[in-house]
């Protein structure tokens, strides 16, 4: 009998977060290549077109703007630099305002499979709590 090897499938991470901000502070904060680097600690060089180039974590995060609306939503394809050849996956950012300030709607999809669980919590570490800090002291 043969055996059928599992074949490794891109997967796809959700999470949601709320920031004490305005969408637009979120989305500058995310767009705006100095704001970017100021909460990462890290050089970033973020295009605010579509078919722009991003690049993140000093070049470790690369891609490309597919859809940007002001303070609404940023949607780019996204590779690491450690990713194999050709793997390139895609963030969705869905930016609502609620009375505590924006809840950020988090879609990362066709993120390589041994690479999920790193990626997840990466999120959570190198965006979501920096923002959160970034933020922390508004009112």
């Amino acid at each position: 009998m043969q055996q059928e090897r599992k074949r490794k499938m891109p997967k796809t991470i959700r999470q949601s977060v709320t920031m004490s901000a305005s969408p637009h502070e979120v989305y500058e904060a995310l767009m705006d290549s100095r704001q970017h680097a100021r909460f990462t600690g890290e050089p970033a060089r973020i295009s605010r077109r579509v078919g722009g180039e991003i690049s993140a974590y000093g070049g470790y995060i690369a891609g490309k703007n597919v859809a940007l609306t002001p303070d609404e939503l940023i949607v780019q394809t996204w590779r690491a630099s450690d990713w194999p050849a050709g793997a390139e996956s895609q963030v969705t950012l869905r930016l609502t305002a609620v009375p505590a300030g924006t809840r950020l709607a988090f879609t990362h999809s066709n993120v390589p499979d041994d690479q999920v669980e790193a990626i997840k919590q990466g999120w959570i570490d190198w965006y979501w709590t920096p923002l959160k800090a970034l933020f922390s002291g508004k009112k």
